[in-house]
């Protein structure tokens, strides 16, 4: 009986674990296609990058919690997959999609500490260009990091 109750259990937090990355996905991806596709042109036809700073001011009070929690569940998700040591090595299709969302996190990573530590704080209508090849490329990325979540599912790999 304690087998069957465990069992239940992890299928409950496997249930919960993938509800919030799914969650977290939403928010961050849909997010960014609005950021992308209504906010930035609006900021860059008026050379105001006030409309960018507000929007991301709001949008970082539940955007960066969804990251947070996508990050954490998806190692959890991860883990229940394949053991971290064989995240890498590219040997099931598991392997393949794990390795590719983790790639698909680090050069999230990086647009995003250099968006926030290059060009936020010095944001000016001059520098909207260039946030807008920041803020291209995460919404590409987090679209694809979708496509690739959903390869779990579809056999994909």
């Amino acid at each position: 009986m304690a087998a069957a109750g465990t069992a239940a259990s992890m299928t409950g937090m496997y249930a919960t674990a993938l509800l919030l990355h799914l969650l977290g996905a939403a928010i961050w991806t849909g997010g960014h296609l609005v950021l992308a596709t209504a906010v930035l042109p609006r900021a860059l036809r008026a050379r105001d990058p006030a409309v960018l700073l507000n929007f991301e001011q709001g949008f970082e009070r539940i955007g960066i919690p969804a990251l947070i929690t996508q990050v954490l569940s998806g190692l959890w998700l991860a883990h229940l997959q394949l053991p971290p040591g064989e995240w890498f090595a590219l040997a099931t299709p598991q392997s393949h999609l794990i390795a590719a969302k983790l790639g698909l996190l680090a050069t999230t990573a990086v647009f995003a500490l250099d968006a926030r530590l290059r060009l936020i704080p010095h944001l000016t209508a001059a520098s909207l260009p260039a946030m807008a090849w920041h803020i291209w490329p995460v919404t590409l990325l987090s679209i694809v990091f979708v496509m690739v979540g959903a390869g779990f599912r579809l056999g994909w790999g």
